[in-house]
């Protein structure tokens, strides 16, 4: 039976895949088991509930409500609010669940629902198990007074802008910025925090109406942000996916600066100030080779986890460190989020390039990315990837071809029946060549 919790809540086509009978389930069975682990120490519990602009999320946040407020959960709605706000808010407000409605960077018609534990915390793998394992149970309804209430909380917005500000280690006046919000979740808190923060903001893409979220916009379309920095001589752009927990940046020039170039220059800003625990910044497999020799360089730890921005946070941790995130742009903050944070990066990192009065090139050239090339060999047997022979040699000749200046990962997708074949080199030819000579091995050895 496929699992419906995936790495990042549920999500599907909305009113297909994700329906409001199954978000009102998943709701009811989110409150038992929370309950059940002690989440509600013998009091009244209480839930927050934020989602995207998206259209679908209107009809989602009611189921949502509804069966919470029906398994006797007071509910605050929060509206429209980046996840990052969401999970604040669950915190500050000592609720013992948040629910966010998003599914982030995909598309209007999908759609998510993402349980957060008491803290603002992702649930583990055992208890969204436990969620699945209790849906469509008999239960005894609460009725009367133990029924839940259902009330908003406009503030929120302004109680999370006010957070963010209480981050930063110095103003960002004097400083021009673009921001591209996707037409998402973030299309009011994020250009309302940079200018109480001093920077000049042209917003972009801020006027969501449920359809056009994502829709060639946002961290995942950079082109037209790259040309609005040019055209207003800012002095760097930011943008956000559609939940606003990503954050990617473009320079001057209207060069991209991606995940690992942001977390090579907050590592650097905060081990001068002296808040890099334990000099450690904590990455996946995929990070940039070039970021993995920069850290070194700079006499810092990288410590490696698998893909998922829920790994980086379970490695940090346990390490007990403070900086850690993915190449798309999730970086996390743990001394001020419990979740990557689109626009909390964005101010630590316009601070950086505020204090230290050097371009945001100039910084993000602490790392020189290496060339990149990625091949999905789709319909091979991926669970044989570990144990062919074949390909063990393969991967063998060509990291011993690479030495130290490059490196190979094969990777079988979590979802999909296919092998990802990543080569990385600092000859970008040398790193196609071997790609595509891995990616034919593996179609014959596990074809």
């Amino acid at each position: 039976m496929t699992r419906l919790f995936g790495t990042d809540g549920v999500r599907g086509m909305a009113n297909r895949e994700l329906t409001a009978e199954l978000a009102l389930d998943l709701s009811v069975a989110a409150a038992h088991v929370l309950g059940e682990v002690g989440a509600f120490e013998g009091h009244r519990p209480k839930a927050v509930v934020g989602r995207d602009p998206r259209a679908s999320g209107e009809f989602l946040e009611g189921a949502v409500v509804a069966g919470l407020a029906s398994a006797g959960v007071d509910v605050l709605r929060l509206g429209v609010l980046p996840t990052p706000a969401v999970a604040y808010l669950t915190e500050v407000l000592g609720a013992d669940l948040g629910v966010v409605l998003s599914a982030s960077h995909n598309p209007a018609p999908d759609n998510g629902i993402k349980f957060l534990a008491r803290g603002g915390v992702k649930l583990d793998d055992a208890l969204e198990d436990a969620i699945e394992r209790r849906m469509n149970e008999e239960w005894t309804r609460p009725v009367g007074a133990k029924i839940g209430r259902v009330s908003d909380y406009p503030e929120g917005g302004d109680r999370y802008i006010e957070h963010l500000l209480s981050t930063l280690p110095n103003r960002l006046d004097g400083l021009k910025v673009v921001v591209d919000e996707a037409n998402g979740a973030a299309f009011r808190v994020s250009p309302e925090a940079l200018r109480r923060a001093g920077a000049e903001v042209v917003a972009t893409h801020v006027q969501p109406d449920g359809l056009n979220i994502n829709d060639g916009c946002g961290s995942t379309h950079l082109d037209q942000l790259k040309a609005a920095v040019v055209a207003h001589g800012a002095h760097a752009g930011i943008a956000h996916d559609g939940d606003a927990d990503r954050c990617l940046a473009v320079d001057a020039d209207g060069n991209e600066v991606d995940g690992d170039q942001i977390l090579a220059v907050l590592a650097l800003a905060m081990r001068d100030a002296g808040t890099l625990t334990g000099g450690t910044v904590v990455g996946t497999v995929m990070a940039n080779f070039g970021f993995k020799q920069a850290m070194l360089r700079e006499g810092l730890t990288f410590v490696e986890t698998a893909v998922g921005d829920r790994y980086v946070l379970e490695a940090m941790r346990a390490g007990g460190y403070v900086l850690g995130g993915e190449q798309s742009g999730h970086v996390i903050l743990t001394d001020h989020a419990t979740t990557g944070d689109g626009t909390l990066t964005a101010l630590q990192l316009l601070a950086r390039v505020a204090a230290t009065g050097r371009p945001l090139a100039e910084l993000a050239a602490v790392m020189t990315k290496l060339p990149q090339v990625m091949i999905n060999v789709k319909d091979v047997d991926k669970a044989r990837a570990s144990s062919s022979a074949e390909l063990a040699m393969a991967v063998k000749e060509a990291e011993a071809e690479l030495g130290d200046s490059g490196r190979v990962l094969l990777r079988p997708s979590g979802t999909e029946p296919l092998v990802r074949v990543m080569v990385e080199a600092e000859d970008a030819q040398l790193a196609r060549r071997l790609a595509e000579q891995l990616a034919g091995v593996v179609k014959t050895a596990l074809g």
